[in-house]
């Protein structure tokens, strides 16, 4: 399937301190596609992730990327007041994404009226999961471990959470509990349909007691996470999702990229469609020397 893609897609974002930079990617031909926000991991960019949104595109989606404020792209120094609360940023700016789809639309020639704006999913790798997880309904734990403000957004239909990090609080690392308190999230409250994917060799320094089952949490305590992929041998860039030959990737795999590819596409028609043929299919098929997935 042919398709076109737009960047910098330039929505203003006076309260941010700088313009939310985003690439909007779409088939040629096609109405009513379906879309997905695709929030990046730490210091990656609108760039990153191309295995996954060719994927994606090629079987009717629209995806937008945002550009995040830890972006390496933007080089925000550890001093900048808006630092610390740069998880808040991260969920606004797909917020203002979804409050700005007409001019996302437009940017983007022969876009304009295409988008079905009753299917919209949210997917987030790593701190992009995090992200993603809280426009799905988590919530961020505050210091005496009562939940914070609701930021889940109503528009957002489903979601994919790929390594998204667990449980706070004694399982934190010091070094995390003291530079990324919002790394302590209530699952709770995360009632919007999701699939969780998560490689069985995921160690984080993040994590003082857990193993690899710490990226498996969502699952767990969300009641609206009701798939779970997990990943034969996939460490935290899961096979390289980020892009080939990707600098940050510990374990290129590109099978395991292309078995991600093809159940998040799955999952996703299924959770935004109504039919769960694709998934079906896609789940009996995966060679157990790939991952396993399950379900509730």
């Amino acid at each position: 399937m042919t398709t076109l893609s737009a960047k910098p897609v330039v929505i203003p974002a006076p309260d941010r301190g700088a313009d939310l930079h985003v690439r909007v990617t779409a088939p040629a031909t096609g109405t009513g596609l379906p879309l997905i926000l695709l929030s990046h991991g730490f210091g990656e960019s609108l760039d990153s992730y191309d295995p996954l949104v060719d994927h994606w595109t090629a079987h009717g989606f629209a995806v937008v990327q945002p550009t995040h404020l830890d972006s390496r792209t933007l080089a925000l120094p550890p001093e900048d007041p808006r630092t610390p609360l740069i998880w808040r940023h991260r969920v606004a700016d797909l917020t203002r994404v979804l409050d700005a789809l007409d001019e996302v639309e437009a940017a983007v020639p022969g876009l304009t009226g295409r988008i079905d704006r009753a299917r919209i999913a949210v997917a987030g790798h790593s701190y992009g999961a995090q992200t993603a997880g809280v426009l799905l309904g988590a919530r961020v734990l505050d210091a005496s471990g009562v939940p914070g403000e609701d930021l889940s957004d109503h528009r957002v239909r489903a979601g994919v959470l790929l390594a998204a990090t667990g449980l706070g609080g004694a399982d934190l690392s010091p070094f995390a509990a003291e530079h990324f308190p919002f790394m302590s999230p209530s699952f709770a409250e995360l009632t919007t349909p999701a699939l969780v994917v998560a490689g069985d060799a995921d160690q984080s320094a993040l994590t003082a007691t857990r193993g690899p089952d710490w990226f498996t949490d969502a699952f767990h305590h969300a009641p609206g996470a009701t798939h779970l992929l997990t990943l034969v041998g996939g460490e935290h860039t899961l096979g390289g999702i980020q892009g080939r030959g990707a600098a940050a990737t510990t374990d290129e795999n590109p099978e395991r990229v292309a078995a991600i590819a093809r159940l998040t596409t799955a999952y996703l028609l299924g959770a935004l469609g109504g039919d769960d043929a694709a998934w079906t299919v896609e789940s009996s098929a995966l060679d157990a020397a790939i991952g396993w997935v399950k379900g509730r």
